[in-house]
This record gives C-alpha cells, sequence and structure tokens, in this order.
C-alpha cells in the first residue's frame, strides 16, 4: 500500500503553491498582465500556466507545514517580491501619465478626460495615448517575456524561504519612485516649455492689442500647436520610454540581489 507522508503533501503543495503566489503577485501589480480590462480567469490561467512550467526549473522547495507561521512567513515574502517586481514597471508607465497630464494641462485639455481601461480610472485623453503607446512598445520590445524571464531568475536569487528581499531592497523599490517623476518631467518637458513659450508670446499680444479676444483665439491655437508639439516630440518620447524601461529591468535584477 503507498503511504503518503504529511511532509510529502508539503512539498507538493509548496511547489505549486508558492511560484504561483510571486508569479501571481507580479501579474497583479504589472503593466499589460495586471489590466482591468484582462479578465481575472485569463490572468489566474496565465500564472497557473506559467507556474506548472516553471516547477520544474525550480531548486528544492522547503517541507513547510501549510498551516504554520513558516508558511505564513513564505506566503508574505513571495507576495513582497511579486508585488514589487511589477511595481517597478508600472511606475514607468505611470511616467508618461505624469507627462500627459503636463502637456494636457499646457494646452487646455486637462478636462478633456477618460477612463483608463488599464487601471479603471480617470486620465486625460493625452495620459491614455501614452499609455496606448506605451503598452504596444512594451509588447513589441518584449517587455512581458523579460518580465517572465526575470521571475523565473528570481528563484534561483531569492529561493523560495521564510526570507526574501532585504530591507536595502525595499528601500530601493520606494525609491525608485523618484524615477518615475523624472521620467514623467524628461518625456513632457519639451511639449511643456514649447507651449509655455506659446502663452508667454500670447500675453505679450494681448498687452500690445487688449482689443484681441485671446480666449477665442488662444483657446483653438493651443490645442492645435499643442498636437504638434506632441507629434514632433514622439520619437523622443519612444526613446526615453525604452531607456525607463531597461533600467527599470535593471534595478529589478539588482533588487534581488541586494542582501
Amino acid at each position: 500500500m503507498l503511504a503518503i507522508s504529511t511532509e510529502q503533501i508539503a512539498i507538493w503543495l509548496g511547489s505549486f503553491f508558492w511560484p504561483f503566489v510571486r508569479i501571481g503577485s507580479m501579474m497583479m501589480a504589472a503593466p499589460v498582465f495586471g489590466a482591468r480590462m484582462l479578465p481575472v480567469r485569463i490572468r489566474l490561467f496565465m500564472a497557473l500556466s506559467i507556474s506548472v512550467l516553471t516547477v520544474p526549473l525550480l531548486p528544492p522547495v522547503p517541507a513547510v507545514d501549510p498551516i504554520s507561521l513558516a508558511a505564513a512567513g513564505i506566503l508574505f515574502q513571495q507576495i513582497l517580491i511579486g508585488i514589487a517586481t511589477g511595481l517597478i514597471i508600472q511606475m514607468v508607465f505611470q511616467s508618461l501619465v505624469i507627462a500627459g497630464e503636463a502637456i494636457a494641462n499646457g494646452m487646455g485639455l486637462g478636462f478633456a478626460r477618460m477612463v483608463d481601461p488599464a487601471n479603471g480610472v480617470q486620465v486625460p485623453v493625452i495620459s491614455q495615448f501614452f499609455v496606448v503607446l506605451a503598452t504596444l512598445l512594451f509588447v513589441i520590445l518584449n517587455g512581458h517575456l523579460l518580465l517572465i524571464q526575470l521571475m523565473v531568475r528570481s528563484f534561483e536569487i531569492l529561493p523560495i524561504a521564510e526570507t526574501g528581499l532585504s530591507l536595502p531592497a525595499i528601500k530601493a523599490v520606494v525609491s525608485w519612485a523618484s524615477q518615475m517623476f523624472v521620467g514623467g518631467l524628461m518625456i513632457g518637458l519639451p511639449a511643456v516649455t514649447a507651449l509655455m513659450v506659446v502663452n508667454i508670446a500670447m500675453g505679450v499680444i494681448t498687452r500690445a492689442a487688449p482689443q484681441l479676444n485671446i480666449f477665442a483665439v488662444g483657446f483653438p491655437l493651443m490645442i492645435l500647436l499643442g498636437f504638434i508639439f506632441l507629434a514632433a516630440t514622439l520619437p523622443s518620447v519612444f526613446s526615453l520610454f525604452t531607456q525607463l524601461l531597461m533600467d527599470a529591468f535593471e534595478d529589478i535584477a539588482q533588487m534581488m540581489e541586494m542582501r
């Protein structure tokens, strides 16, 4: 008669459950994978599929009682690693939202908002335009494959255990938020600067000719020039986003190796 011990059951459960938790947490926090327009069942299926394919490549999983403090510690660490990885990539996308907010306010389109299907919040149309382009560029650059590769590699750098991300690594994730604002500033700076010069010129014209109805002329002119500046700066937006994305992947790898 085949005898199955509790330790064997714990190993079998842990070998599939712990990778699923880490990968599922990453997909919940990362862009594209965690988009609200993507049904939960599809996200769950993707996480399960990647976990099943990843298990044969993983180092031995510790045998831990599923109902114990040790299991709770492992669960917390897997969630933390997954969310930290996805959050850094999410910050890259949010830098485009910040840039779009600045450009839209300069153009006079700050009131024109639409629901972002990825996050379920209202953002300016310029930000939504940037997010759509960033999503396409992310897929074209195989960012989704690089992210999955990083998660598989994370099991070698940070094996499944009660210990995981160190305090310096957590601080590195928090400090990466500054890169989000710097990236948004660098992306939106050319168009915002050009729009500011146009605003100054319109102020001078209004001062020279007070009888001119600046609101009737200036508002559509600002929108038209804003779209022209936006089209002219799109190549730099693509290059800056690509650089931010590559920096994010490098920082994730360094974060996992911090002790």
